[in-house]
């Protein structure tokens, strides 16, 4: 009964979570966006605007649920629910700090990229419920870009796999820091285990593995519909794309679950590439400052400024970049990311084999 209500605490708990970044993440979004452009953003609810993501909130919930005569219902009403579901299960196997992760199984990324994968069959189920034209070719758009960029991403992660040997996030993550015991090289030529900090991180262990990191990170935006890669929602041409038809908290959910998988894909980044809650600190002779950074409290900091840093670049790029067209999306995935994301991985064989061994 106790292990139960321990699930049931855990999922609530990360409901919670999700829901409040998605809050902080709008308003941070909103101010980032107006400084960016040189102007004020919210500033009239709550001191600097803050309280303006609660009233749109409050509001949404009062909104009236409308379905229109046309849709076909059950999928009409199970799509948003689906979207939201399928990223919000994502965080069951991210690790937060050491020894701290919702759910410990030994497959945690290849869980992941399942579970976030069907993502794309609500968006569908939403396009093709609303019977809308707009909606319908937001949805196509989506499910060709979602499933062609998978691809790179794919190929990204398990180039970083290749070089960890394990599919286990928490793993990983171990062996990005001073908790890791085995031989660790910066680059391939400098022996740096035992110090900890940015050099012991995934990024750092083989050179490839940088350009590995900037191809999940633009498949990542690709993957959460965002800019440049909003073309499934591209207000200049499908009025809102798959959720033309969303009313009230139907809508909310799939606003919620957009911000949440932002936060998600930066995560799974951090961990896979940028230490995840390991120190950026290094030991240096005798003052071990990444002894000092490292434990529980200090792995929640780290892992949380990390991502937060991601997303904040995520929103950066939004408000600099204007949106590609079908046509360079797809090129840049077929014809750039996805050749030099599998070169990635072979050469992580190869440096798994020759160089780490």
């Amino acid at each position: 009964m106790v292990s139960y209500l321990i699930y049931i605490g855990v999922a609530i708990g990360l409901f919670a979570f999700a829901a409040t970044f998605a809050l902080f993440a709008v308003y941070y979004e909103r101010k980032l966006s107006a400084f960016i452009q040189d102007r004020i953003g919210p500033s009239e609810t709550g001191k600097y605007g803050s309280l303006q993501t609660l009233a749109d909130i409050l509001k949404l919930i009062q909104k009236e649920i409308i379905n229109p005569t046309a849709t076909d219902k059950w999928l009409y009403a199970l799509a948003p629910a689906i979207i939201f579901i399928a990223v919000y299960m994502g965080f069951a196997a991210l690790p937060w700090a050491p020894g701290l992760v919702p759910s410990k199984i030994n497959i945690g990324l290849y869980y992941i990229f399942a579970i976030i994968s069907i993502e794309t069959l609500g968006i569908l189920m939403a396009g093709w419920g609303s019977n809308n034209k707009y909606s319908i070719l937001g949805a196509m758009r989506s499910a060709a870009q979602i499933i062609s960029y998978e691809i790179p991403a794919g190929f990204a992660l398990i180039a970083v796999v290749v070089i960890c040997g394990s599919l286990d996030l928490q793993e990983i993550a171990m062996q990005q820091g001073i908790l890791f015991k085995e031989h660790t090289q910066f680059l391939g030529i400098w022996d740096v285990t035992g110090m900890g900090g940015f050099m012991s991180w995934n990024i750092f262990r083989a050179p490839h593995l940088i350009i590995a990191f900037i191809i999940y990170f633009i498949a990542s935006l690709a993957e959460s519909n965002r800019a440049p890669f909003d073309i499934p929602e591209a207000e200049s041409e499908l009025v809102a794309g798959f959720h033309t038809e969303y009313t009230g908290m139907r809508f909310g959910l799939i606003f919620l679950a957009e911000y949440s998988m932002m936060f998600l894909v930066s995560m799974v980044g951090v961990v896979l590439f940028l230490g995840a809650w390991n120190t950026p600190f290094p030991n240096i002779g005798s003052i071990h400052l990444a002894n000092w950074t490292t434990g529980i409290g200090w792995g929640i900091f780290w892992i949380f400024v990390k991502t937060l840093l991601l997303v904040t670049v995520q929103i950066w790029i939004r408000w600099t970049l204007p949106r590609l067209r079908v046509d360079q999306l797809m090129d840049l995935c077929w014809k750039v990311l996805t050749p030099l994301a599998f070169i990635c991985m072979v050469i992580s064989a190869v440096w798994r084999v020759w160089v780490m061994n």
